[in-house]
């Protein structure tokens, strides 16, 4: 019988499949490149993580995993591959290995984060750019541009890596970070696509296409949003809906997508985070 594939393994293996799915429309498959950003460099960015991936397996913290996982992404020369999809990606492997694979349990995985994972966070952001909005008025000192510098801001304000995310998920007045959405929800929408992956049939590269469209025509995706603004991204989850069902009319339209710099990433690292979950579960490849 052959062993089973690791939670460390299926981590990897979700980022790889989740770049491999087509069409997802705007973003980099295996039909089409961004003009900056390339389909094998997605492909060195998953191998990258790895030793990130493996620290959180072998019990390191939260956030020192979160920061390894992404400073090994960013040796590709692409640049912000799969930021998203590890903040997701990291947080559900560790609940595998430490809890149980549900809502219930990653709850208790990201509730329990500490200063010193949040600490970890900021400091990812100094191994590479990535696309982030504006800090709410009252928390200008939280910008992540500013890296491990804010290290004293979260000690003095206690604020742990769980609390950052609630801060991101409610800004004022704008579309909240899908991802913090993730972690403040109990990764609802992360488990929901999980099982439609795992309901579905037919090539994963297409079921995981399906999924993306699914989740993007429920949700404006943030990064849409963060670079054309709420009314396009709400447009462009219009536009893909009912699309799920004709993954022709799917793949034109992710032409025009890229065309435009509609790039629905946030999306992209949720279909990730489900693509874990559903092979954690037995989803067959």
């Amino acid at each position: 019988m052959k062993a089973a594939r690791t939670p460390v393994e299926n981590a990897q293996l979700a980022l790889l499949l989740e770049v491999s799915g087509t069409p997802k429309p705007g973003n980099v498959d295996r039909h089409r490149d961004l003009e900056e950003l390339r389909f094998e460099q997605f492909m060195a960015g998953a191998v990258g993580a790895r030793r990130g991936l493996q620290m959180a397996a072998n019990g390191a913290p939260l956030g020192a995993a979160f920061e390894e996982a992404v400073a090994g992404m960013a040796t590709q020369k692409g640049g912000n591959t799969q930021f998203g999809c590890l903040l997701l990606v990291v947080p559900l492997l560790k609940t595998a290995l430490e809890a149980s694979l549900t809502p219930k349990g990653v709850r208790s995985v990201v509730e329990a984060t500490t200063i010193q994972d949040a600490v970890g966070f900021y400091t990812a952001f100094e191994h590479v750019e990535v696309a982030v909005g504006e800090p709410p008025a009252d928390a200008s000192a939280l910008d992540v541009c500013h890296g491990s510098d804010v290290a004293s801001t979260l000690r003095e304000r206690e604020l742990t890596l769980y609390d950052i995310m609630a801060l991101s998920a409610n800004p004022d007045g704008r579309l909240g970070d899908g991802n913090a959405c993730e972690w403040v929800s109990s990764f609802e929408r992360t488990f929901r696509a999980a099982d439609l992956l795992l309901a579905d049939e037919g090539p994963l590269v297409e079921r995981t296409a399906r999924v993306f469209l699914q989740l993007l025509a429920e949700r404006p995706d943030t990064l849409v949003a963060l670079n054309h603004g709420e009314d396009v991204a709400r447009e462009v989850s219009a536009r893909v809906a009912g699309l799920e069902d004709d993954l022709e009319a799917a793949e034109q339209l992710a032409t025009a997508f890229v065309e435009r710099g509609y790039n629905p990433g946030t999306t992209a690292d949720i279909t990730a985070a489900a693509l874990f979950v559903a092979l954690q579960r037995g989803l067959s490849v």
